[in-house]
């Protein structure tokens, strides 16, 4: 299988966009509404990815799409101020 190189987080972003759009239809299905793509990314960039050096593609939409749901509501509302009502 070939190695699939990036130049810049904005390229691999929309690499991944696929895999980000599933798991905001998968929060959408679950009554998790207001996260975005954008959030999920920043959040794994901060949490899951920050000390990682060359994950492979399929290692990271593993994280997108295992991400637990409450983690990604409990981040999205403590940055968003106290708003968790409006995300469930």
């Amino acid at each position: 299988m070939e190695d699939v190189k990036v130049k810049s987080a904005g390229e691999l972003y929309k690499k991944l966009l696929p895999a980000l759009a599933t798991k905001v239809a998968d929060l959408k299905r679950n009554n998790i509404k207001h996260i975005t793509e954008e959030d999920i990314w920043t959040y794994l960039k901060k949490y899951y990815w920050v000390k990682s050096k060359e994950l492979a593609l399929n290692e990271v939409v593993n994280d997108i799409l295992s991400t637990p749901n409450e983690e990604l509501v409990n981040y999205v509302s403590n940055n968003i101020g106290d708003q968790t009502e409006e995300l469930l």
